[in-house]
């Protein structure tokens, strides 16, 4: 991923926090067949290796898990994102010499993907997964609440899904290239927006406290 220093985010605990926040990812690999992606939901082990351990789960049927990468794989996370018009620029109407961007805050994990059939480790993962989105409801689901037999029956269709994180790249591209004024007139008409995602960008872009 193309990172100007402006934009780079090299904290561990804003990459992690990103890619905790992003629900879906896509997970590619390089083949002799050429790249194959897969949208899937994972879940982070911070406390498994130097940079932490995602874990996941594709279908049988897919044949991802099937053919052999080249080289690593890369998990893509997306936070917040915004089109930014040059219209709420400061700059604008003094020079003129304004274009439009794009606002956001993306996460490229590397490393050497692992598949798994294993129903014990497939528990295990489904259960994580199933917990981390379904605590947050007023009546979370267990995948305890299914008939065993039922979940074994599942896990017999999928397989796991193991990343070791040997590299990150974090953007966070934010308007840190534009003025101070201009950055206030992006928020401004951010958080104007119809898009909740929008608003969320424009509580992201650094200004000075009046």
């Amino acid at each position: 991923m193309y990172i100007p220093p402006a934009f780079g985010d090299n904290d561990p605990a804003s990459l992690h926090a990103t890619m905790r926040a992003s629900r879906l990812s896509n997970l590619v690999t390089a083949t002799p067949e050429g790249l194959i992606a897969t949208p899937l939901p994972f879940v982070l082990d911070e406390t498994e290796g130097e940079h932490g351990v995602l874990y996941g789960h594709v279908a049988k049927a897919n044949p991802q898990w099937k053919t052999p990468p080249i080289g690593e794989a890369m998990a893509i996370f997306m936070g917040p994102d915004a089109y930014v018009t040059p219209s709420w620029y400061a700059t604008k109407p003094e020079t003129g010499k304004v274009v439009p961007t794009w606002n956001y805050v993306a996460v490229h994990a590397y490393g050497p993907v692992e598949f798994f059939q294993d129903p014990e480790r497939l528990l295990d993962v489904v259960t994580r997964l199933t917990r981390l989105h379904e605590e947050p409801r007023a009546l979370p689901w267990a995948v305890s609440d299914a008939p065993a037999d039922f979940i074994a029956a599942q896990l017999r269709g999928i397989v796991g899904v193991r990343l070791p994180i040997t590299r990150i790249d974090g953007k966070r591209k934010m308007s840190q290239n534009r003025s101070e004024a201009d950055r206030r007139g992006v928020v401004s008409g951010l958080a104007e927006s119809e898009w909740p995602s929008e608003r969320d960008v424009a509580k992201l872009i650094p200004v000075s406290i009046p």
